[in-house]
C-alpha cells in the first residue's frame, strides 16, 4: 500500500540541469523546516542535459512524461503524486520554492486552489529582468483580463507558474491541454466548477539559465487566447451573433418601408441588404454557439443548467422544423406574389424600389426559415449517444 503524503511538490523539466537542483534543495529545505510529510517529484519531458539524474541525486523521485509540452509534463507529475495537496512550480530558477509554506496553510484553510501573483499592484514582485515588458505590460494583463472577463474569475494573475491545490480537485477537473495553455486551463475550469481560489503574493526573479526560454511569446500567447475563446461559447459566438442579429434587424425594420435620410445621408436599398445580410449570418452565429453551449454542457465540459442539455434531448427537430417551414412558407409566399406583379407587368421593368424591397423581404424569410428547420435537426443530432 503506498503511503498518502501531505504535500507533493511538482516541477516539470525540461533541460534545467543550470537550475533543478537548487530548487529542489530549496523546496526540500521549506519542507523539513515546517515538518510537512512531503515530497518532490521532477517529472521530465524529455531532457538530454542529465536532469534526472541531477534530481534523483537532490532526493526528488522522478516520472518522465512521454508526450511532449508544459501541461503533459505537469500531468505525469500530479498523476505520480502521493500528496493530499500539490505545489507545481517550474525549475528554472525564476520562483522561491521556500515560499511553500504560506500555499500550504491556504489550502489547509479550505482552499482549493492557491494562486501565487507576481504582480506589484497586488502585492507582488518582479525583479529586474525577470519578465520581458511585452509579458509585463501587454500579454499577462492582457490574457489575465480577458479570463476575468470571460468566466468572471477572481484570479490576478492567470499565469504565475507557481501555485498549490487540492490533488483530487484538480484531478476532476479532468484537464487535457498538453501545452502552455495548460495553465489557462486550470484556473478557468477551477472558476468554472466553483472550486475555492485565493492568492498569495510572491516574487518574480530572473531565471538561472543561460538558455533561451521554451516560452515562445505569440506562439503560447495565442494558444491561451484560442483555449479561452473556445471554452466561452457565450463571448465566442453567442452575444457577437446576438449583437450582429438585432443590429441587422433594426436595421431591416427601419429601411424597408422607406429609405431613411440623415443631414445628407441616405440609407436605401443598398443599406437594406446590408441589414438583412447581418440579421441573417448573426442569427446563424448566434444558433451556432446555443448548438455548441448545449453539447459542452451535456458532455460535461462546461456547467449549466438543465435547460441547455434539454435543448439537445427534447423536441427540437419538431419545433425547429414547423417554425422554420412556417417562416420559409411566408417568405415564399411573398416571393410568389412579387413574381405574380411581374406577370402582370408582362415580365417587363418594374418600379426598382418596391419590387426590390418585396424580393429582399421574402428572401431573408426564406432564409431564416431554412435555417431554423434544419438546425432543429443538427440540436437533436448533437444530442445523441
Amino acid at each position: 500500500m503506498v503511503e498518502e503524503l501531505e504535500l507533493s511538490v511538482v516541477m516539470p523539466c525540461l533541460n534545467e540541469a543550470e537550475t533543478l537542483e537548487v530548487c529542489i534543495q530549496t523546496a526540500w529545505r521549506a519542507i523539513r523546516e515546517s515538518g510537512i510529510h512531503g515530497e518532490i517529484i521532477v517529472s521530465d519531458n524529455g531532457s538530454s542535459d542529465g536532469s534526472p539524474a541531477i534530481a534523483e541525486k537532490a532526493g526528488a523521485r522522478v516520472v518522465h512524461a512521454s508526450a511532449k509540452g508544459y501541461g503533459n509534463a505537469l500531468q505525469a507529475g500530479i498523476q505520480a503524486a502521493r500528496g493530499r495537496y500539490v505545489v507545481m512550480g517550474d525549475a528554472d530558477g525564476s520562483y522561491d520554492f521556500g515560499a511553500i509554506p504560506p500555499f500550504l496553510e491556504s489550502l489547509r484553510e479550505g482552499n482549493d486552489l492557491v494562486m501565487g501573483c507576481r504582480f506589484p499592484r497586488y502585492g507582488g514582485r518582479i525583479e529586474r529582468g525577470a519578465m520581458p515588458w511585452k509579458h509585463r505590460w501587454v500579454g499577462n494583463p492582457v490574457l489575465t483580463g480577458l479570463g476575468k472577463f470571460f468566466f468572471s474569475s477572481p484570479v490576478n494573475d492567470f499565469h504565475c507558474g507557481l501555485r498549490a491545490f487540492r490533488r483530487d480537485a484538480v484531478v476532476s477537473l479532468n484537464l487535457r491541454t498538453g501545452g502552455m495553455e495548460y495553465a489557462s486551463e486550470m484556473v478557468m475550469k477551477a472558476t468554472l466548477a466553483g472550486l475555492r481560489i485565493s492568492q498569495i503574493p510572491i516574487t518574480l526573479r530572473p531565471d538561472g539559465r543561460s538558455r533561451p526560454p521554451h516560452l515562445r511569446s505569440w506562439r503560447d500567447g495565442w494558444r491561451h487566447l484560442r483555449f479561452m475563446l473556445l471554452f466561452s461559447p457565450d463571448w465566442l459566438f453567442i452575444f457577437p451573433g446576438l449583437i450582429m442579429a438585432l443590429t441587422g434587424l433594426i436595421g431591416f425594420v427601419i429601411l424597408w418601408p422607406k429609405p431613411l435620410a440623415i443631414s445628407s445621408i441616405t440609407f436605401d436599398l443598398n443599406s437594406l441588404l446590408v441589414s438583412s445580410t447581418s440579421f441573417l449570418v448573426g442569427f446563424q452565429i448566434f444558433l451556432f454557439g446555443l448548438f455548441i453551449k448545449a453539447y459542452a454542457v451535456g458532455k460535461g465540459l462546461l456547467p449549466g443548467k438543465n435547460y441547455w442539455t434539454s435543448l439537445v434531448k427534447g423536441n427540437a427537430t419538431e419545433w425547429g422544423f414547423l417554425i422554420g417551414c412556417f417562416i420559409a412558407l411566408i417568405g415564399a409566399g411573398i416571393l410568389g406574389n412579387a413574381v405574380l406583379e411581374w406577370r402582370a407587368a408582362g415580365f417587363g421593368q418594374l418600379s426598382y424600389q418596391e419590387s426590390l424591397r418585396t424580393v429582399i423581404l421574402a428572401v431573408t424569410g426564406i432564409g431564416l426559415g431554412i435555417q431554423i428547420a434544419f438546425y432543429g435537426f443538427a440540436l437533436n443530432i448533437l444530442g445523441l449517444e
